[in-house]
C-alpha cells in the first residue's frame, strides 16, 4: 500500500468512495443524498486541498485532505472503502496527514468527524473540543476534535 497525490481526473471516483465510505455506517438514502454535495469532489478541488490516496495494485483504497494554511489546518476529508475497514488503510491516511502537516509548518489541525469515525481519531491522539453543525444536515452536530503535532 503506497500514499500518492490524487490527480483531478479522479475527483468522481473520489466522491463515489466518499459516498460509499459514509454508507458504511448504516445511513440511509436519504441522509446520504443530503451528503452528496458536501461529499463531492470538483478535479480543481483535489490539488487545493492537498488530497492524498492510498492505493494498492493499482486500486484506490481510500483518501484524505490537509486544508487551510499553517499554523493551523483541517483534516477536512477522510473516507476509506467499506471493504477495507480494519486493514490500516485509515491509520496510514491519518500518518501521512501529519507528516505532510509537519512539513508545511503546521502546528495543529481540527476535524470535523462523523460521530461512528470519532473513536478512530481519538485512538490516533485527537482530542474532543467541542461540537461543530453539520454541513449537510439542518440541526445535527458533529464531534469536532483537535489533533496536535507533537514536538520531534
Amino acid at each position: 500500500m503506497r500514499i500518492r497525490e490524487a490527480s483531478p481526473a479522479e475527483a468522481v471516483e473520489l466522491t463515489g468512495l466518499a459516498l460509499r465510505s459514509k454508507g458504511y455506517w448504516g445511513y440511509d438514502e436519504a441522509f446520504l443524498a443530503a451528503c452528496r454535495d458536501e461529499l463531492t469532489l470538483h478535479p480543481d478541488d483535489l490539488e487545493r486541498r492537498r488530497t492524498a490516496v492510498a492505493e494498492e495494485d493499482g486500486r484506490v483504497l481510500g483518501f484524505t485532505t490537509l486544508e487551510g494554511l499553517p499554523a493551523v489546518g483541517t483534516l477536512g476529508m477522510m473516507f476509506v472503502e467499506p471493504d477495507t475497514v480494519g486493514r490500516g488503510v485509515g491509520r496510514l491516511l491519518f500518518e501521512h496527514v501529519v507528516s505532510e502537516a509537519r512539513r508545511l509548518g503546521f502546528v495543529r489541525f481540527t476535524i470535523d468527524a462523523d460521530p461512528h469515525a470519532e473513536p478512530f481519531y481519538l485512538a490516533m491522539g485527537a482530542v474532543r473540543i467541542g461540537a461543530t453543525p453539520s454541513g449537510s444536515i439542518p440541526g445535527r452536530e458533529l464531534p469536532l476534535l483537535e489533533f496536535t503535532l507533537p514536538s520531534r
